[in-house]
Protein backbone atom coordinates (compact mmCIF):
# COMPACT_ATOMS: atom_id res chain seq x y z
CA UNK A 1 0.00 0.00 0.00
CA UNK A 2 1.20 3.59 -0.65
CA UNK A 3 -0.28 6.23 0.88
CA UNK A 4 1.10 10.26 0.08
CA UNK A 5 -0.12 13.24 1.87
CA UNK A 6 0.03 16.84 0.07
CA UNK A 7 0.31 19.40 3.17
CA UNK A 8 1.28 23.25 3.70
CA UNK A 9 2.57 22.05 6.91
CA UNK A 10 4.81 18.92 6.62
CA UNK A 11 6.01 19.27 10.40
CA UNK A 12 2.94 18.34 11.78
CA UNK A 13 2.94 15.02 10.22
CA UNK A 14 6.99 14.18 11.50
CA UNK A 15 6.02 12.66 14.55
CA UNK A 16 2.54 10.51 14.20
CA UNK A 17 3.78 8.77 10.89
CA UNK A 18 7.30 7.55 12.34
CA UNK A 19 6.73 6.11 15.90
CA UNK A 20 4.43 2.75 16.98
CA UNK A 21 2.27 0.66 14.17
CA UNK A 22 3.12 3.05 11.49
CA UNK A 23 6.76 2.97 11.65
CA UNK A 24 6.76 -0.68 12.02
CA UNK A 25 4.59 -1.60 8.96
CA UNK A 26 6.82 0.94 7.55
CA UNK A 27 9.85 -0.82 8.02
CA UNK A 28 8.41 -3.91 6.70
CA UNK A 29 7.45 -2.58 3.78
CA UNK A 30 4.21 -3.41 4.13
CA UNK A 31 3.31 0.36 3.58
CA UNK A 32 4.76 3.44 1.91
CA UNK A 33 4.07 6.51 3.07
CA UNK A 34 5.09 10.50 1.36
CA UNK A 35 4.32 13.60 2.94
CA UNK A 36 4.88 16.07 -0.26
CA UNK A 37 5.00 19.92 0.52
CA UNK A 38 2.63 21.71 -1.62
CA UNK A 39 4.78 24.67 -1.22
CA UNK A 40 7.40 23.20 -3.51
CA UNK A 41 4.84 23.52 -6.23
CA UNK A 42 4.14 27.14 -5.84
CA UNK A 43 5.63 29.69 -8.97
CA UNK A 44 5.60 32.25 -6.10
CA UNK A 45 9.07 32.95 -5.12
CA UNK A 46 7.72 33.39 -1.52
CA UNK A 47 6.39 30.20 -1.75
CA UNK A 48 2.63 31.24 -0.87
CA UNK A 49 0.06 29.23 -1.30
CA UNK A 50 -3.30 31.08 0.11
CA UNK A 51 -4.77 33.98 -1.11
CA UNK A 52 -7.56 36.63 0.13
CA UNK A 53 -11.20 34.90 -1.24
CA UNK A 54 -13.19 36.16 -4.09
CA UNK A 55 -16.33 37.86 -2.74
CA UNK A 56 -14.25 39.01 0.69
CA UNK A 57 -15.20 37.62 4.24
CA UNK A 58 -12.58 36.31 7.06
CA UNK A 59 -9.66 33.77 6.53
CA UNK A 60 -7.38 32.46 3.81
CA UNK A 61 -7.88 30.02 0.90
CA UNK A 62 -5.54 27.34 -0.60
CA UNK A 63 -4.97 28.45 -3.85
CA UNK A 64 -5.85 26.30 -6.94
CA UNK A 65 -2.85 26.28 -9.04
CA UNK A 66 -0.27 25.00 -6.49
CA UNK A 67 -2.27 22.18 -5.48
CA UNK A 68 -3.55 21.21 -8.63
CA UNK A 69 0.24 20.77 -10.13
CA UNK A 70 0.86 18.80 -7.04
CA UNK A 71 -1.93 16.36 -7.48
CA UNK A 72 -1.40 16.42 -11.50
CA UNK A 73 2.01 15.34 -11.03
CA UNK A 74 1.56 12.52 -8.58
CA UNK A 75 -1.54 11.51 -10.81
CA UNK A 76 0.98 10.91 -13.64
CA UNK A 77 3.38 8.50 -12.09
CA UNK A 78 0.51 6.52 -10.48
CA UNK A 79 -3.67 5.76 -10.50
CA UNK A 80 -4.90 6.34 -7.08
CA UNK A 81 -8.01 4.62 -5.92
CA UNK A 82 -8.84 7.93 -3.79
CA UNK A 83 -8.17 11.38 -3.73
CA UNK A 84 -9.30 12.34 -0.01
CA UNK A 85 -9.54 15.76 1.23
CA UNK A 86 -9.95 16.22 5.21
CA UNK A 87 -12.75 19.08 5.82
CA UNK A 88 -15.49 19.25 8.70
CA UNK A 89 -17.88 18.94 6.27
CA UNK A 90 -17.23 15.59 4.41
CA UNK A 91 -18.51 12.34 5.47
CA UNK A 92 -17.70 11.46 8.97
CA UNK A 93 -14.96 8.83 9.05
CA UNK A 94 -15.21 5.55 10.54
CA UNK A 95 -14.02 2.10 10.98
CA UNK A 96 -16.27 0.68 8.35
CA UNK A 97 -14.47 3.07 6.41
CA UNK A 98 -10.96 2.43 7.55
CA UNK A 99 -11.79 -1.35 7.12
CA UNK A 100 -12.27 -0.41 3.49
CA UNK A 101 -9.44 2.18 2.55
CA UNK A 102 -7.59 -0.27 3.80
CA UNK A 103 -7.95 -2.62 1.33
CA UNK A 104 -6.96 -0.11 -1.32
CA UNK A 105 -3.26 0.14 -3.19
CA UNK A 106 -2.50 4.13 -3.44
CA UNK A 107 -4.45 6.68 -1.57
CA UNK A 108 -3.77 10.22 -1.55
CA UNK A 109 -4.31 12.69 1.25
CA UNK A 110 -4.73 16.03 0.60
CA UNK A 111 -4.97 18.18 4.06
CA UNK A 112 -6.84 21.31 4.37
CA UNK A 113 -5.40 24.26 5.80
CA UNK A 114 -6.30 27.92 6.55
CA UNK A 115 -9.96 28.73 5.84
CA UNK A 116 -10.24 26.15 3.04
CA UNK A 117 -9.34 25.28 -0.41
CA UNK A 118 -10.52 26.48 -3.91
CA UNK A 119 -13.78 24.70 -4.29
CA UNK A 120 -12.73 24.00 -7.84
CA UNK A 121 -10.06 21.21 -6.30
CA UNK A 122 -12.83 19.91 -4.94
CA UNK A 123 -15.14 19.70 -7.46
CA UNK A 124 -12.96 18.84 -10.14
CA UNK A 125 -10.06 16.54 -8.45
CA UNK A 126 -10.52 14.86 -5.12
CA UNK A 127 -12.87 11.36 -4.52
CA UNK A 128 -13.72 11.59 -1.47
CA UNK A 129 -14.26 13.95 1.30
CA UNK A 130 -13.80 13.37 4.61
CA UNK A 131 -14.60 14.38 8.58
CA UNK A 132 -12.86 12.98 11.55
CA UNK A 133 -15.45 14.77 13.93
CA UNK A 134 -17.54 17.71 14.03
CA UNK A 135 -15.67 19.70 15.60
CA UNK A 136 -12.84 22.43 13.37
CA UNK A 137 -8.97 21.67 13.67
CA UNK A 138 -6.05 24.36 12.72
CA UNK A 139 -5.71 22.43 9.50
CA UNK A 140 -6.13 18.67 8.18
CA UNK A 141 -2.28 17.30 9.04
CA UNK A 142 -3.73 16.22 11.82
CA UNK A 143 -6.72 14.46 10.37
CA UNK A 144 -4.61 12.94 7.78
CA UNK A 145 -2.53 11.20 10.39
CA UNK A 146 -5.52 9.77 12.41
CA UNK A 147 -7.01 8.42 8.93
CA UNK A 148 -3.49 6.88 7.54
CA UNK A 149 -2.60 5.22 11.05
CA UNK A 150 -6.16 3.93 11.37
CA UNK A 151 -5.86 2.54 7.80
CA UNK A 152 -2.11 1.10 8.19
CA UNK A 153 -2.90 -0.94 11.56
CA UNK A 154 -5.27 -2.83 9.50
CA UNK A 155 -2.76 -4.00 6.98
CA UNK A 156 -1.88 -7.79 7.14
CA UNK A 157 1.61 -7.70 8.72
CA UNK A 158 1.26 -4.22 10.62
CA UNK A 159 0.09 -5.74 13.89
CA UNK A 160 1.81 -8.91 14.93
CA UNK A 161 -1.58 -10.30 16.11
CA UNK A 162 -4.00 -9.68 13.63
CA UNK A 163 -7.16 -10.68 15.81
CA UNK A 164 -6.11 -7.82 18.34
CA UNK A 165 -7.36 -5.50 15.57
CA UNK A 166 -10.44 -7.58 14.84
CA UNK A 167 -11.28 -7.37 18.24
CA UNK A 168 -11.40 -3.49 18.68
CA UNK A 169 -13.81 -1.29 19.50
CA UNK A 170 -16.30 -0.63 16.89
CA UNK A 171 -15.25 -3.42 14.37
CA UNK A 172 -19.22 -5.01 14.89
CA UNK A 173 -21.00 -1.74 15.92
CA UNK A 174 -20.05 -2.69 19.56
CA UNK A 175 -17.45 -1.09 22.37
CA UNK A 176 -14.54 -2.89 23.31
CA UNK A 177 -14.93 -4.60 26.56
CA UNK A 178 -12.97 -3.89 29.66
CA UNK A 179 -9.38 -5.55 29.88
CA UNK A 180 -7.32 -6.37 32.98
CA UNK A 181 -3.76 -7.71 33.42
CA UNK A 182 -1.57 -8.09 36.24
CA UNK A 183 -1.64 -8.16 39.26
CA UNK A 184 -5.46 -9.92 39.90
CA UNK A 185 -5.68 -7.90 43.46
CA UNK A 186 -4.53 -4.61 43.37
CA UNK A 187 -5.21 -1.99 46.18
CA UNK A 188 -8.09 -5.01 46.98
CA UNK A 189 -9.81 -4.33 43.33
CA UNK A 190 -10.29 -7.80 41.96
CA UNK A 191 -9.83 -8.60 38.17
CA UNK A 192 -13.63 -10.38 37.60
CA UNK A 193 -12.92 -14.41 37.98
CA UNK A 194 -14.45 -14.99 34.65
CA UNK A 195 -10.96 -13.73 32.92
CA UNK A 196 -9.12 -15.97 35.53
CA UNK A 197 -11.50 -19.10 35.57
CA UNK A 198 -9.76 -20.54 32.27
CA UNK A 199 -13.19 -21.48 30.44
CA UNK A 200 -12.81 -19.74 27.14
CA UNK A 201 -16.65 -20.00 26.47
CA UNK A 202 -17.65 -18.51 29.34
CA UNK A 203 -14.96 -15.87 28.77
CA UNK A 204 -16.10 -14.92 24.94
CA UNK A 205 -19.82 -14.90 27.12
CA UNK A 206 -18.76 -12.16 29.51
CA UNK A 207 -16.56 -9.86 27.10
CA UNK A 208 -19.85 -9.79 24.46
CA UNK A 209 -22.24 -9.01 27.39
CA UNK A 210 -19.97 -6.33 28.51
CA UNK A 211 -19.36 -4.97 25.59
CA UNK A 212 -23.44 -4.61 24.73
CA UNK A 213 -23.46 -3.12 28.01
CA UNK A 214 -20.98 -0.46 27.83
CA UNK A 215 -22.43 -0.17 24.03
CA UNK A 216 -25.85 0.41 25.24
CA UNK A 217 -24.69 2.62 27.77
CA UNK A 218 -22.20 5.08 26.29
CA UNK A 219 -22.58 4.61 22.74
CA UNK A 220 -26.46 3.77 22.34
CA UNK A 221 -26.31 5.32 18.53
CA UNK A 222 -23.93 2.33 17.23
CA UNK A 223 -26.55 0.08 17.77
CA UNK A 224 -29.30 1.41 15.88
CA UNK A 225 -32.59 -1.05 15.41
CA UNK A 226 -30.29 -4.36 15.92
CA UNK A 227 -30.82 -6.33 18.79
CA UNK A 228 -27.76 -8.35 20.52
CA UNK A 229 -27.96 -11.26 22.43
Amino acid sequence: MRIDILTVVPELLESPLNHSIVKRAKEKGLVEINVINIRDFTSDKHRTVDDYAFGGGAGMVMMIEPVFKAINKLKSEREYDEIIYTSPDGEKFDQKMANRLSLLENILILAGHYKGIDQRIRDFLITKEISVGDYVLSGGEIPAALITDAIVRLVPGAISDEQSALSDSFQDDLLAPPVYTRPAIFNGWKVPDVLMSGNAAEIDKWRHDQSVERTMKIRPDLMGDDEYE
